[in-house]
C-alpha cells in the first residue's frame, strides 16, 4: 500500500475498509509477520455478522447527501532493504495536510488505479530528510504486488461464507479492470 490514497468513492472507500490488511505482532495471536485481514480494524470487535456490517456502512453512504471523503494511509511500508521508507511521528502531519487540503477542494493528486494519490510535489516534504528515490517508491503502486493483493481479497470474501455483500464484489472486479486498462 502507498503512504496515501483517496478512495474513488464512497462504495470505494467501504471496499477498502473491507479488505484492510496488516502483519500480525506479538501483540496479535497467530504467527507474527503473517498478514491478517481486519475488516476496518474491527473485526474482533463486530458483533455481528460481517456482512451485515459492510452493508450497513454502504447503506450509510447512500443516504448522505455529501458524503466524507475516504482515505487509506500506510505509515509502515518498507523499501527492498527492509527499513522504513516513512520517517512517521510528527512528519505523519505532512501527509494529514495533503488528506485536509483534498477534503477541501485540492486538486493536488494524480489517478491511479487504486484511487487518487499525491505526487511527491504534492505534500509538504520541506526540510524532510528522505532521499527523493524513497518518496517515489512509498507514493507508488506496484501492480504485481496489487494482484496479489487482489488474490487475498477474493480469499478474505471467500472465507466469509457468502455474506459479501455485490457491491464489493463488484468494487475488486471494478478495481481489477482498472489495473488492466
Amino acid at each position: 500500500m502507498p503512504l496515501v490514497f483517496q478512495a474513488v468513492d464512497w462504495e470505494h472507500g467501504v471496499y477498502l475498509g473491507a479488505t484492510m490488511a496488516s502483519e500480525t505482532t506479538a501483540a496479535a495471536t497467530g504467527a507474527v509477520g503473517q498478514v491478517r485481514r481486519d475488516p476496518m480494524a474491527m473485526l474482533p470487535f463486530c458483533g455481528y455478522n460481517i456482512g451485515g456490517y459492510f452493508r450497513h456502512w454502504l447503506k450509510t453512504g447512500k443516504r448522505l447527501t455529501n458524503p466524507p471523503l475516504i482515505f487509506n494511509v500506510n505509515w509502515f511500508r518498507k523499501g527492498v532493504d527492509g527499513k522504513f521508507l516513512w520517517p512517521g511521528f510528527g512528519d505523519n502531519l505532512r501527509v494529514l495536510k495533503w488528506i485536509i487540503d483534498r477534503c477541501e477542494g485540492s486538486d493536488a493528486a494524480v489517478k491511479s488505479p487504486i484511487g487518487w494519490l499525491p505526487r511527491p510535489d504534492d505534500l509538504d516534504l520541506a526540510e524532510l530528510d528522505v532521499p527523493h528515490k524513497c518518496i517515489v517508491e512509498i507514493l507508488g503502486v506496484d501492480h504485481e504486488e496489487w494482484q496479489r493483493e487482489l488474490e487475498g481479497h477474493q480469499k478474505f470474501f471467500d472465507s466469509l461464507g457468502g455474506v459479501v455483500p455485490e457491491e464489493l464484489l463488484n468494487q475488486r472486479e471494478n478495481l481489477a479492470k482498472r489495473f488492466k486498462t
